[in-house]
């Protein structure tokens, strides 16, 4: 449904999105993280016609934006980072005017506007002003006026930042259903536990390149030979760190806030070697676990840095 074939974009000297070639499929939620400053908002401005690229192409239904932009356009929905509804206007008054924007007129745009309401549960609330709106029921809003139109892409640039949590349950709902029903998810964010709940495909990108592209299961698998130990304990002193620093296998040790984490190689042995040489120290040890490696930890093994830096 959308490619992005060798897209570049210059902002006078610097890079934000480098010779990006990716592929969305029909009918698929796809995840693309990466930290602020990557190029994940830059690039779905430009697949919505909001930047041109600086070269190569972008295709939506094998259409080329440059050249079918109002085609193209009639099949897509942003819902942007910054909200982007007006305050002094009720929430039906702004899903109407986004309504009719999209040319929805007559029984189709009151249809469809009730249709939205209900479908990010403010319904109730059709008739308050917006500026009285929790900044949950904004984000609501915010995603009612994308989706009135039923497009069948819809791309949301981090729909679910610094709302509480029963907004933010409520939002990944909404975007599971929308998929259910037909609809194409490009979904941007660097919240690890959103993407592995919904998204069928993730890109990782960082400095405008895209590093990683597959499953969670796929790219996951990339550390497949190694795990993580978790240790919960009330202190630890630096002579018994620096010990397990120099254990086989072990790649780095961080304690922080009475939990230490030991990033190792799978090997054998080596959880109960961290723990021998806990005891020695008199390290007391309150709960210890043992993860796989998370999508944040392929990220760090891929850019050296966390995906919320």
């Amino acid at each position: 449904m959308i490619e992005f074939n060798n897209v570049i974009k210059r902002f006078g000297s610097t890079i934000a999105v480098d010779n990006l070639c990716l592929r969305i499929n029909t009918g698929e939620i796809f995840g693309l993280l990466g930290p602020n400053g990557a190029g994940k908002s830059t690039a779905n401005k430009m697949l919505i016609g909001l930047l041109k690229p600086t070269s190569g192409s972008i295709t939506v239904n094998s259409l080329d934006i440059a050249q079918h932009g109002l085609k193209t356009r009639k099949h897509l929905a942003l819902v942007p980072q910054e909200l982007a509804v007006y305050e002094s206007m009720s929430a039906q008054e702004n899903i109407v005017f986004f309504a009719k924007l999209a040319g929805l007129k007559g029984k189709e745009l009151q249809n469809k506007t009730d249709n939205a309401l209900d479908f990010c549960g403010l319904l109730d609330y059709r008739y308050k002003k917006v500026k009285t709106f929790s900044w949950g029921m904004k984000r609501r809003l915010n995603i009612a006026c994308a989706i009135v139109n039923e497009p069948q892409i819809i791309i949301m640039d981090e729909p679910t930042v610094g709302i509480d949590p029963q907004s933010r349950s409520h939002i990944l709902d909404s975007i599971q259903t929308l998929n259910e029903r037909g609809m194409t998810v490009i979904y941007t964010s660097h919240y690890m536990s959103e993407v592995e709940r919904i998204c069928d495909r993730v890109g990782i990108i960082d400095q405008g390149k895209l590093i990683a592209v597959g499953t969670t299961a796929e790219i996951k698998s990339r550390l497949n030979n190694q795990e993580k130990i978790i240790v919960q304990t009330l202190d630890i002193n630096y002579a018994a760190l620096d010990e397990i620093k120099k254990l086989y296998g072990v790649e780095n040790a961080v304690y922080n806030g009475y939990q230490l984490e030991i990033q190792t190689a799978a090997v054998k042995n080596n959880v109960l070697d961290a723990l021998t040489v806990l005891a020695k120290h008199n390290v007391q040890l309150l709960k210890i676990e043992l993860e796989k490696p998370t999508l944040e930890d392929v990220y760090l093994s891929l850019t050296g840095r966390s995906l919320r830096d």
